[in-house]
């Protein structure tokens, strides 16, 4: 809250500033003076807004890194097609915003696209921001793989999770774990594929699967592959959580409800 406080303040301060800035401009009729205070006044009015959204990302999970996965829908290479699209727009959204994106995992089409892709996303309120992208994503266009010029509709479904830190314990039993290495698919080198560098973790008790491959370490893929189970499983726990206090919510309104009659 304090970092809140101190944020607005300077932004009002600089208001302030700019304020008496522009009584000067005009008065001396410098017109080149009043454009670079529009500018401030620009950038300024972008950074206010951005704090405002801040103010809304409330939950704890909000401030957290994120994990962000694509799979391809029904309709073969032209939602392939869809989900490398949706790929380089976040990616390029990410660059904008500052964010660090950082590919764990991916699996090419078979002419074109990705299958499915998976990505870190490191940056202050990088979850808050992403998780309004979850759900089914639908593009309609004339697809260019259609030699009839006809008309498609193709999905792809995003996911995203808060990347799990330090502050957060998750307890995975390793009997609970099966680990398996296999060779990387993906665009890791000629040393990738010439030896079993990819990791892919079953959590036997949900079904959860997570699997990294694009390092060339066994080593580090296991850990980031580790990290996204875990991530897997707190958003899961959440979910339940979530389940829970709805429930409880609800029964209250019940109650309430009943002793009105």
């Amino acid at each position: 809250m304090t970092d809140i406080i101190e944020k607005w303040k300077k932004q009002k301060n600089n208001i302030d500033d700019l304020a008496i800035l522009t009584e000067m401009a005009i008065e001396e009729q410098d017109d080149r003076a009043q454009l670079e205070i529009s500018g401030e006044l620009e950038r300024l009015h972008a950074a206010i807004r951005d704090d405002e959204l801040r103010m809304m990302l409330g939950s704890e999970q909000d401030s957290m890194n994120a994990i962000m996965s694509i799979h391809a829908g029904a309709g073969g290479t032209e939602a392939q097609d869809w989900a490398e699209m949706l790929l380089r727009m976040y990616l390029r959204w990410a660059e904008r915003r500052g964010f660090k994106a950082t590919i764990i995992d991916d699996l090419p089409g078979d002419e074109a696209g990705v299958k499915s892709v998976t990505w870190t996303l490191q940056g202050e309120y990088a979850y808050g921001y992403a998780k309004a992208e979850i759900g089914i994503h639908r593009l309609v266009r004339i697809s260019p793989f259609d030699a009839g010029a006809r008309r498609h509709t193709s999905f792809a479904s995003v996911f995203v999770y808060p990347e799990v830190d330090d502050r957060i314990v998750v307890e995975i039993d390793e009997k609970d774990l099966r680990i398996d290495t296999y060779r990387s698919s993906g665009a890791g080198g000629q040393h990738v594929n010439k030896t079993d560098s990819a990791v892919r973790i079953t959590h036997l008790p949900t079904g959860i699967v997570v699997q990294c491959q694009n390092e060339r370490s066994q080593h580090k893929n296991k850990g980031m592959a580790m990290k996204y189970l875990k991530s897997r499983l707190y958003e899961l726990k959440l979910r339940e959580q979530n389940a829970k206090l709805r429930e409880i919510n609800k029964t209250k309104k019940d109650i309430a409800w009943g002793s009105q009659i």
